[in-house]
């Protein structure tokens, strides 16, 4: 059973302070046995935080009223004897020492709860329920294709929810338990909390129009590249930082004429011949894209990593770990179904 400990004292969703009147008289600032923390304030503690104080949004997000948010806020702080926010006015601006010390256990009683659920799940429908997949437009749309397709073989009945995020919505919507498995190339790996496996690496590679004069350099350069307009993506997205390093480290200043989150936006452009494009190898598609020609360019970008995480602790359903063995079978030997110890 989950419990919450708090000055050395340990129940089942319950605080109990030290209190060496306790035989004598019991004061707000003193909790009894009766004193209990239901589970609503720690979902109005979790979501307040999570929606930066803005406690009209953490209402509408838990179907209740603003108001109604604001007592149970009030109640709990009474109880407990302890102020959880900073406050300016009416405004709550952040915690406080013993509101950051809470929030690590409420949002761990949360997560065994979820946990809980997803385990009673797991037993009563083996085959059944919901994946959500938090991932950017170039692995939904490029990498995870073949994957998706054995998953849902496999697993029929399973629906599978595929939000397409940049990759700082991805690490959010894991941590906060949105998101059973996130994969992006940015922000994953070297997230506190999140356990992250390498899934592929890739270079990005040029695209211009048939005929362009790149495709007569050889061996293409940075200096070339840089004689014309550039249309590659938008910071932050797959990999554009190691462009922009590589053109830094080559003393160039290249015209980034436009930018976009996905590479089909990218190619759209190219093929209209408003500039050289610069794109992820895995989104070229020679089929799809025959007004286009690929120019290798592995030898001017350091290569990247697409990664796929999972929240620490977070319990997984069995054909979640099946979705992340399809994608890294190498993997199959370290996940054990009696053992999801990750």
């Amino acid at each position: 059973m989950a419990a919450l400990r708090l000055f050395g004292m340990e129940r089942p969703f319950r605080i109990v302070a030290p209190c060496p009147a306790l035989a004598k008289s019991h004061t707000p600032s003193c909790p009894t046995e009766e004193s209990r923390l239901n589970f609503q304030q720690l979902r109005i503690i979790s979501e307040t935080v999570r929606h930066h104080y803005n406690l009209t949004e953490v209402a509408n997000a838990l179907f209740t009223s603003q108001s109604g948010v604001s007592k149970h806020i009030k109640d709990l702080e009474d109880e407990l004897g302890i102020e959880l926010f900073i406050r300016k006015g009416k405004r709550l601006t952040g915690l406080t020492e013993p509101g950051k010390e809470l929030i690590k256990i409420v949002e761990r009683i949360l997560l065994d709860t979820r946990n809980i659920k997803r385990l009673a799940e797991q037993f009563s429908q083996y085959d059944q329920g919901q994946l959500t997949i938090a991932t950017t437009h170039t692995q939904a749309q490029y990498a995870l294709p073949p994957v998706v397709r054995q998953f849902k073989k496999a697993f029929p009945k399973v629906h599978l929810a595929l939000h397409q995020s940049s990759p700082g919505e991805i690490v959010s919507m894991l941590l906060d338990g949105q998101a059973d498995i996130g994969i992006a190339t940015e922000a994953l790996e070297n997230t506190t909390n999140l356990i992250s496996f390498p899934y592929y690496t890739w270079h990005h590679v040029i695209i211009v129009p048939a005929g362009h004069p790149l495709q007569s350099v050889h061996p293409l350069t940075l200096e070339a590249i840089a004689e014309f307009p550039i249309i590659t993506y938008h910071h932050g997205f797959t990999g554009r930082s190691r462009i922009d390093q590589a053109f830094a480290q080559a003393g160039l200043a290249p015209d980034i004429a436009m930018s976009a989150l996905d590479a089909d936006v990218i190619k759209t452009y190219v093929a209209l011949g408003m500039g050289v494009g610069i794109i992820a190898s895995v989104a070229f598609v020679p089929e799809r894209d025959s007004l286009l020609v690929k120019l290798d360019s592995s030898h001017l970008f350091e290569k990247n990593t697409t990664y796929i995480s999972i929240l620490q602790n977070h319990y997984l359903r069995d054909f979640a770990y099946c979705f992340i063995e399809l994608c890294i079978p190498a993997l199959s030997k370290s996940i054990k179904r009696n053992d999801k110890s990750f």
